[in-house]
């Protein structure tokens, strides 16, 4: 694999829209949801999966981290699971008379927190510095996370036993919302007849390295919104806090996590500028997590589906 140093942008756009391909060549028959996933990878953000189990949300995670040769941790969510089990602890070292820290699973590129919520509220908490801050603090030392910082996460339905609904301000800290849902008839006959998952995952090779994947999300911020699009995205933005639907709307830092993930879209896409396609295609992924509704209303998707195709445009 080139270096970033060695390769430019457009050669490292066609690496990654292979590393795509070989993403879809794991999770079958479900281009949309691998692209939003790589979207928000390159946004910088990090993704909320809420599913039944079995529908592949481990599978991806495994994927994405093959394919971009990122170091990878899981972590099984349990009510018994401490804050330290995710950050780590200082342990005394007899043979040099101090204190020595001990990394937990955070510090990695990916992190997989299977079934976040059934982690206790407090555990669930500790997420919150390294998410926002790529960075936690143990025994009042700050400590930098590695880069990229890339949290997968999933969930299952809250009706289910023993699960704790996250707070708004950890459902703040995930750029993008997905659902993967159940394969359609002709995918999962493809993974009925075809080979394990686990051994497909196996056979991947890295395409980008992670310091290839960091310098495309420091690009792709910078490509170009013109002001009429930003003037539809600040329309959308409105409409979500007038709606009567809707109790609170969505927050400025909702805003920048939108115009991120638009811009990371238009690079997947093939282009250096955003368009109107690219908010439209993200924004219920980005908005409805973030809504909180009036009692009695419909489902956050739905919602957030409904002021989209009421915003005009222009």
């Amino acid at each position: 694999m080139d270096t970033p140093e060695h390769a430019s942008i457009a050669e490292l756009r066609a690496q990654f829209q292979a590393a795509e391909t070989q993403v879809n060549q794991v999770i079958v028959g479900k281009p949309d949801v691998v692209r939003l996933t790589l979207t928000c990878l390159l946004a910088g953000g990090h993704l909320l999966l809420e599913d039944l189990p079995g529908v592949g949300k481990t599978t991806l995670a495994h994927a994405v981290a093959s394919t971009f040769a990122f170091d990878f941790r899981r972590v099984q969510l349990t009510s018994d699971l401490l804050p330290s089990d995710l950050v780590g602890v200082s342990i005394y070292r007899r043979d040099l008379e101090r204190f020595e820290f001990t990394p937990g699973p955070l510090f990695t590129q990916l992190l997989l927190a299977d079934e976040l919520n059934r982690g206790s509220p407090k555990t669930q908490s500790a997420l919150l510095e390294a998410m926002a801050e790529q960075q936690i603090t143990v025994d009042g030392q700050t400590r930098a996370l590695p880069s990229p910082f890339f949290v997968i996460a999933t969930q299952n339905p809250l009706e289910q036993v023993g699960t704790f609904a996250l707070p708004e301000s950890q459902l703040d800290r995930f750029l993008m919302t997905l659902n993967l849902g159940y394969p359609d008839a002709a995918a999962e006959r493809l993974l009925l007849q075809g080979l394990d998952r686990r051994d497909v995952v196996r056979a991947l090779r890295p395409l980008l390295s992670a310091s290839e994947v960091g310098a495309l999300q420091s690009h792709v911020q910078s490509l170009k919104v013109s002001s009429a699009l930003l003037d539809y995205l600040q329309r959308l933005i409105a409409v979500t806090r007038s709606a009567p639907e809707v109790r609170f709307g969505l927050s400025p830092r909702a805003g920048l996590a939108l115009l991120k993930a638009t811009r990371a879209l238009a690079f997947i896409e093939g282009r250096d500028y955003a368009i109107p396609e690219d908010v439209q295609r993200v924004f219920v992924p980005v908005a409805a997590h973030r809504l909180a509704l009036r009692e009695g209303g419909a489902d956050a998707r739905s919602v957030a589906l409904s002021l989209l195709k009421r915003t005009a445009v222009v």
